[in-house]
């Protein structure tokens, strides 16, 4: 996985590329976000790891049906998944900004161990 999560990163798609702008450098709203985490048998596009979220940009060869069965497998870790398709992110980038942060707002931290 981690092979597989080092190509991705260095072949990023356009949308990816666009919402990592926003992400990176903790520019929204000061959060930390990972790009392309392996875990367990997945990769991440992004993980806030601190408040337990991520963030999926979701191309057109995305599977419902698998994507129901990994975010399943996350959520059981206790991650929240936000889904964003590649259109919704190129046509409204402060939308989905906003809606991760809302996220984030609901959730809180996770206290530290």
């Amino acid at each position: 996985m981690v092979k597989r999560a080092r190509a991705l990163r260095s072949n990023p798609s356009a949308t990816e590329r666009l919402l990592w702008s926003r992400l990176r450098q903790r520019k929204l709203g000061g959060l930390k976000f990972r790009r392309q985490t392996p875990m367990g048998p997945y990769v991440l596009d992004f993980l806030c790891l601190r408040h337990r979220l991520i963030v999926e940009a979701d191309g057109p060869f995305h599977d419902p049906a698998r994507d129901a069965i990994r975010d399943a497998w996350l959520e059981a870790k206790g991650f929240r998944v936000l889904r964003f398709s590649n259109q919704e992110i190129r046509s409204a980038p402060d939308v989905v900004a906003d809606r991760i942060l809302a996220a984030v707002d609901e959730l809180g931290p996770v206290p530290r161990i």
